[in-house]
Order: structure tokens, then sequence, then C-alpha cells
């Protein structure tokens, strides 16, 4: 699976922005797929993260509330819609997908996307 992350770019604190990630070379809907993100300094970490079918969803506490993901199985796609950003949002988002079911545990991932970065300004 190559999976293509888009989206990222600058936009000030309270604004949103959605990163996309498409998937390419197998059924899309055998994977769980997950968000992932790296600020500045610091480790990767959980955002969020979407089962195969879309139907469960789960969320890391710093962006309970303000991030949605959802996924587009016939256009192999997974989106994380981002809302209220805070300038602590800033870092590179990656996608990664998981053969079976998703997880929040980096290391349960077999692919991942390139990142895209995104910049909240205050």
């Amino acid at each position: 699976v190559q999976l293509q992350a888009s989206g990222g770019g600058l936009v000030q604190a309270g604004g949103s922005l959605r990163v996309s990630c498409v998937a390419s070379g197998r059924t899309f809907s055998n994977y769980g797929m997950g968000w992932f993100r790296k600020p500045p300094g610091k480790e990767r970490e959980f955002v969020a993260k979407i089962s195969r079918s879309g139907g469960s969803t789960s969320y890391a506490d710093s962006v309970k509330g303000r991030f949605t993901i959802s996924r587009d199985n016939a256009n192999h796609t997974v989106y994380l819609q981002m809302n209220s950003l805070k300038p602590e949002d800033t870092a590179v988002y990656y996608c990664a997908a998981r053969d079976g079911g998703s997880s929040w545990f980096q290391s349960d991932y077999d692919y991942w996307g390139q990142g895209t970065l995104v910049t909240v300004s205050s």
C-alpha cells in the first residue's frame, strides 16, 4: 500500500483545515487507518483512528471534540477534519494503514505516508 497525504498548510488559531490521505495498491477497506502527528522537537503521537468500515473511531484526548476522522472506501481516502485549531496542533501529520483493525500504537501499523505539515499561527 502506498499512502499520499495532502492538505496541510498555514492557518490561524481557531481556523479549520482538512488533511487527506489517498491509498493505492491494495484493497483499502482491508486496512484500519490512523492519523499521527509529530510536533516540532517532540515525538510522534497518536491523533485518531478509524476502523475498516468507518463505523468505529477513536481520538486522542487533546483533539477530541475538535477533530473528526472519516474515510471513503470507494475512493481509497481517509480524512482528518481539524476545527478550532490551536498553535499546539502545529505538526507534521502522518497517515498510516494497518492490515486488519486500527490501533492506537504506531508500531502496529504496516504502511506510512510521507506526512503533511500543518502550521497554526497564534
